[in-house]
């Protein structure tokens, strides 16, 4: 590990709840919303306590929706030193929206981000990665209202989202906006995902580990990783009306995921994606 303790990498967090997610949409609808018991506050709050014990920074990609609803949540995580960016407001996939949706809805998490902290908001990240193929015009839409970077593909084949024949590190795209991939490990001719979410959850952690430190070694890019404030809340709502491969991807190994982080966070150097790719104002 001695090898790669050094190498900066990225934390982040996309803030949004658990009936936020893609896997529910079929079945929970924007509308009903307001329906459920939000836990969202009290899991990022306890997420604020773990990266304090080990001394991290992270990026908090919030979603608008509750931005509006916790303002002082917010608020707290941008005094404790972590950058917060936007992860739109309503959690819809930016490949079912036109152009007009896709600002409108941006621009209102943006300008609330902005008004509440009273400072530039530079990062985005699309629901579920969805800018691809179809939609390359969301760079533009993103350029327009004053992103620096973008972290919204993932470089593999997935039936909600991937873009696997696009670059697997940040790059710079020709609208004058930075592309932050999540991370990929070329094995067996496949590009195996390796940046969190539901697949840091099923893998064992001495797997996780030894794929990351893998990437490190092998690419000599900086790693990123991203998860949920939902995924360390065990005691969350079951909804038995999803459909059963919804609910795997959503509750497995959920009584695992603080374990895990806590160890990863001691295994390897994390900080901001501003910090760790210079993606400023």
């Amino acid at each position: 590990m001695q090898d790669v303790k050094t190498c900066l990498n990225a934390m982040t967090v996309d803030v949004e709840d658990f009936f936020h997610v893609s896997a529910f949409d079929k079945i929970i609808s924007p509308e009903d919303w307001d329906q459920y018991q939000p836990r969202v506050d009290n899991n990022t709050r306890r997420l604020l306590d773990i990266f304090a014990r080990h001394g991290v920074k992270s990026t908090f990609f919030v979603l608008g929706w509750v931005a509006e609803r916790y303002p002082e949540l917010i608020k707290e995580i941008h005094r404790q030193g972590h950058e917060v960016a936007s992860h739109g407001y309503a959690h819809r996939r930016a490949s079912e929206q036109n152009r007009q949706e896709f600002t409108a809805d941006v621009r209102r998490s943006k300008d609330h981000l902005q008004d509440l902290l009273g400072e530039e908001i530079t990062g985005y990240r699309a629901p579920s990665f969805s800018i691809g193929y179809t939609n390359e015009w969301a760079f533009e839409a993103l350029k327009e209202l004053g992103f620096v970077y973008s972290s919204s593909t993932y470089p593999v084949k997935h039936d909600l989202y991937g873009t696997p024949d696009w670059p697997r590190f940040a790059y710079q795209r020709k609208e004058d906006i930075t592309e932050i991939p999540i991370p990929t490990l070329k094995m067996f001719g496949k590009q195996v995902p390796i940046g969190g979410g539901g697949y840091f959850r099923l893998y064992p952690y001495a797997l996780t580990r030894y794929l990351v430190q893998k990437y490190l070694e092998k690419e000599k890019q900086p790693y990123s990783f991203y998860f949920h404030p939902w995924e360390i809340d065990a005691d969350q709502p079951r909804l038995n009306n999803a459909s059963a491969k919804s609910r795997f991807r959503h509750y497995v190994n959920l009584q695992h995921t603080e374990g895990k982080l806590e160890r990863l966070l001691q295994d390897f150097s994390w900080s901001t994606m501003r910090d760790v790719y210079g993606v400023s104002a």
